[in-house]
């Protein structure tokens, strides 16, 4: 099976059990394991901020994260196909009692003209507006990148009118790779920043959450309260930390390999737009070739490859570190294969 589901099906290499394995650890609730904090001051370097916090997941950071900037009946403005929308379980109501004003930006980002329209005004009739939320890189946009430009507007608009800003920054790394742009430039205009370990940086599990020291302080209560506190964590941290020394380059490498596959898609004549393909992720539409995305997705796994099918008859394609070159000549080769067999069908 080529699985191209997405970049969480990564698995850590022998290189990284064996980091992992020999771990020194500790109580890392008590502040005492060793690795999580080599790790946690590893992240503030990487991000130049003040303090940080490991956790088992992204979305357990991206919602300590809103508790920690908002209290209930606050509302986030972040753009419609954000994570946290889509794919948090509607945790942003069910934890922090805050509603969400979704935006409709392209491919997922918005400008500040649309953070400016948003924002609700003083009146008790209305939530207050309290956070914007950006995803780097946008997911459900295609992997798209936030322009360091947009991104610094977007913020500035929002902290003249006294809200926070938080970056749910699972693939903040693809974006480094792929921009030239340093992460600590890319976080320096926002209040928090999430940061995701078993994505393409490879790691089995954990995400990261990094702010000033007092908002850590404080998300650390949350951390608690929503049971991520960890005992000996350095276990997993090790994988996180070892990612973060091995593993970054090597996305330009999956960078490439969604760039050709979009490219030999196009070839046959499936809609896509190459140019489009910015990191690793890669959407296409399957209505020019007569199937929907589940009949698309449902014959290429007859043919051992996987992908995610969508509503709108779009299929997503997420290429990672198990992901070779000769794996997507050879994925653009069934799909070749599969399209011949089909019309011959018809």
């Amino acid at each position: 099976m080529i699985d191209l589901i997405s970049d969480t099906v990564t698995l850590p290499t022998p290189e990284m059990r064996k980091a992992m394995a020999e771990a020194e650890v500790g109580d890392s609730q008590r502040g005492e394991d060793p690795t999580v904090n080599a790790l946690q001051d590893a992240i503030c370097e990487l991000l130049d901020k003040e303090a940080a916090l490991f956790l088992p997941s992204a979305t357990m950071a991206n919602q300590i994260a809103f508790k920690t900037h908002t209290k209930p009946g606050d509302e986030i403005i972040m753009d419609w196909r954000s994570h946290a929308i889509q794919f948090e379980g509607g945790a942003p109501a069910f934890l922090s009692g805050v509603s969400i004003y979704p935006l409709h930006g392209e491919r997922g980002i918005f400008t500040e003209e649309d953070v400016l329209a948003a924002l609700r005004p003083d009146d008790p009739h209305a939530p207050r507006s309290k956070l914007v939320s950006v995803e780097q890189t946008q997911n459900l946009g295609g992997g798209a990148i936030w322009p360091l430009g947009k991104l610094m507007a977007v913020a500035d608009i929002a902290q003249q009118h006294g809200l926070s800003v938080h970056m749910d920054g699972s693939r903040l790394m693809n974006a480094v790779v792929a921009s030239g742009i340093s992460a600590k430039e890319y976080a320096y205009p926002v209040d928090s920043v999430t940061l995701c370990f078993s994505k393409g940086l490879g790691a089995p599990v954990g995400a990261a959450l990094a702010g000033e020291k007092d908002f850590i302080k404080e998300a650390r209560r949350y951390q608690q309260v929503f049971g991520g506190a960890m005992r000996q964590a350095g276990i997993i941290a090790a994988g996180a930390l070892y990612a973060l020394r091995h593993h970054v380059d090597r996305l330009a490498e999956d960078h490439a390999n969604a760039k050709l596959l979009a490219e030999r898609l196009a070839d046959e004549g499936i809609d896509i737009k190459p140019d489009d393909v910015e990191t690793n992720i890669l959407f296409f539409q399957t209505n020019s070739i007569g199937m929907t995305a589940v009949e698309f997705t449902q014959k290429m796994r007859e043919r051992e490859v996987r992908m995610g099918a969508y509503k709108d008859n779009r299929v997503r394609a997420v290429t990672h570190l198990g992901i070779t070159r000769k794996d997507i000549l050879e994925v653009a080769r069934r799909v070749h294969e599969m399209l011949i067999d089909e019309r011959l069908r018809r």
